[in-house]
């Protein structure tokens, strides 16, 4: 099932439905009544349908994603009762006021076409309509969420696939970074820290990012032990603003998003100049993670061309959020900023 294009579906239901309610029109009058009465049968049956289909888009459009897509269900069975409300509010314009003008007969009564009346009288289609559009609902975001899993899935065999590639015995490169630590602990201990940090960095990449979501805690842990060798290499030179704000708890985020950001930076940008430090700015909040980076361009660098890294970051920010995240990216004056917010799962 192709889902860019759901109207089809939709139409063939409706279609399906009308059919239904021609047929049951005709079993209830008979053959001689329902041709006899087919202009007007066919003319309230239009303004019906408008009223019921109406009343169906209002509920997948506006009350669904309100509500179901934010589990306040209490919200939904209150939407879905107002819905009588908008089922009759369409149908007697339709019938009552248009109809009328143009033909001169009232489809209800005098005594039948008081308000709460004609509310309950149409209140059993209007929760039909709804009902009907709440399981078209449901079952579109099940199938997207299903192609959503498939698709992540087969990102990350092609991701796991490319690390196997390149690797060497995984086991013997840290086996041997691990001598190498024990050797210098005592006599070169900063030496012997930076071989455990770059240890802790291949240990993460090989074996524990391969979730599509990680703690917060360790996204932070990774990108300060990956700045940790810069300001190695760079020493009394390495001018970076790295801030976080807010509680760093139990949040759990996308794993290898930040550093998306913080490599950009040691790549095209400019970190050793006193007058224009880079800036990381990680704001965090209980439900949702903004990451701010801004940095002078280094010469010859062109943030502006669509890099692999960019549209491999959109594509996976599409998969796992849709659009709940926001992305930004602005190159102005020789600064370069970028913006990302994601929801957190906690």
């Amino acid at each position: 099932m192709n889902l860019k294009n759901t109207f089809k579906y939709h139409l063939l239901l409706a279609f399906i439905i009308i059919a239904m309610h021609i047929l049951d029109e005709y079993n209830k009058m008979g053959s001689k009544i329902f041709f006899n009465e087919l202009a007007l049968g066919i003319s309230y049956l239009t303004t019906f349908n408008i009223a019921f289909f109406g009343t169906y888009v209002f509920n997948y459009k506006v009350i669904c994603p309100n509500t179901l897509a934010k589990k306040k269900i209490l919200l939904f069975i209150i939407g879905l009762f107002s819905l009588s409300f908008v089922f009759a509010g369409i149908r007697f314009l339709m019938e009552e006021i248009i109809m009328y003008s143009i033909t001169g007969f009232h489809n209800y009564g005098d005594r039948t076409r008081t308000f709460w009346y004609y509310i309950f009288d149409n209140a059993f289609y209007a929760l039909k309509a709804g009902l009907f559009s709440a399981f078209m609902y449901f079952l579109f975001n099940y199938l997207r969420s299903m192609s959503k899993i498939h698709q992540l899935q087969i990102e990350r065999q092609k991701a796991e696939l490319d690390i196997l590639k390149t690797q060497l015995e995984p086991h013997f490169l840290f086996n041997t970074l691990n001598i190498f630590y024990s050797e210098l602990a005592e006599s070169k201990p900063e030496t012997a820290k930076g071989i455990y940090k770059l240890s802790e960095l291949l240990r993460y990449l090989t074996y524990e990012t391969k979730e599509d979501f990680m703690p917060l805690t360790q996204e932070i842990k990774f990108i300060k032990d990956y700045m940790y060798f810069y300001e190695k290499r760079f020493e009394n030179n390495f001018h970076l603003d790295f801030t976080i704000k807010g509680a760093v708890t139990t949040q759990k985020m996308p794993s290898l998003i930040l550093i998306h950001f913080v490599e950009n930076i040691f790549k095209h940008g400019i970190i050793n100049d006193m007058d224009h430090p880079a800036k990381i700015t990680i704001d965090i909040t209980s439900d949702f993670l903004e990451i701010t980076t801004e940095n002078k361009i280094s010469i010859g660098q062109n943030y502006s061309g669509s890099g692999i890294g960019k549209e491999n970051l959109k594509k996976r920010l599409q998969l796992l959020f849709e659009d709940a995240y926001e992305l930004k990216h602005d190159e102005a004056h020789e600064i370069y900023t970028a913006y990302l917010k994601i929801p957190l799962k906690n």
